[in-house]
C-alpha cells in the first residue's frame, strides 16, 4: 500500500451520509420503512467498505461495518447505521431517548491489502486486520490515535481484538492486512 488512499468526499457528500445515518436509525426507531434517499452524487454509488461508529458522551455506543464493499456506498451506510444502533452485540439496542445524544463517525475504507512489513504501519493512516485460522480482529486507523498507541501497541491491540496473544502479529501463521480510511 504505497500510495495514499485517494478516496475523498465533498462537504455535501459528508453531510448527506451523516443525515442518511440519522434517517436510517430514526426510521427503525419509528418502525417506518422509507426508501433510501438517492445519493447527492454518483460518487456515493461506488463500491467501498464502510463502518458507522456511534458515540454517546464521548464513549463508544456501537460500531459495525463491512470491510469490503458489497454494493453502493450509500446503501452500505444505511445498513451499517442500523447495525451499529441495534445489532452491535456489545450494547443493548439504541433507544429513542439516546437518539438525540449520539455522535456519528463514518469511515470509508480503501481496498484491503496484505501488510508485508509491520514496521511500515503508520499510526493514524493505517487500519489493521489480524487473522489466524478462525480468529480475526479489526481496528480502524483512528483507534490507535484515540488511545495514543504506538505501532507495537496497535499491532498488539489488534491481536487482542482477534482473541490472540499480544505478540501473535510476529507469528508467521498470523496474516496481517492493512487499509486506509476517510474518516469524518
Amino acid at each position: 500500500m504505497s500510495d495514499n488512499f485517494s478516496f475523498a468526499l465533498t462537504q455535501e457528500e459528508k453531510k448527506y451520509l451523516k443525515a442518511l445515518v440519522r434517517k436510517s436509525i430514526l426510521c427503525r426507531l419509528n418502525k417506518q420503512e422509507e426508501p433510501i434517499p438517492e445519493p447527492v452524487t454518483e460518487h456515493l454509488s461506488e463500491n467501498y467498505g464502510a463502518f458507522v461508529t456511534l458515540n454517546k458522551n464521548g464513549h463508544l455506543r456501537g460500531c459495525i461495518g463491512n470491510v469490503q464493499g458489497t454494493g453502493p456506498l450509500y446503501k452500505t451506510i444505511w445498513k451499517m447505521a442500523r447495525a451499529a444502533a441495534f445489532e452491535d452485540p456489545r450494547f443493548p439496542p439504541l433507544n429513542e431517548s439516546e437518539f438525540k445524544e449520539i455522535e456519528i463517525e463514518i469511515s470509508i475504507l480503501s481496498p484491503i491489502d496484505v501488510c508485508e512489513d509491520p514496521e511500515q504501519v503508520i499510526i493514524g493512516r493505517h487500519g489493521l486486520i489480524m487473522q489466524r485460522g478462525m480468529q480475526s480482529g479489526l481496528l480502524l486507523p483512528q483507534v490507535a490515535v484515540d488511545w495514543k498507541w504506538n505501532r507495537e501497541e496497535f499491532l498488539a491491540q489488534t491481536c487482542h481484538k482477534a482473541g490472540m496473544e499480544a505478540d501473535a502479529w510476529k507469528d508467521p501463521e498470523t496474516n496481517i492486512f492493512w487499509f486506509e480510511a476517510e474518516v469524518f
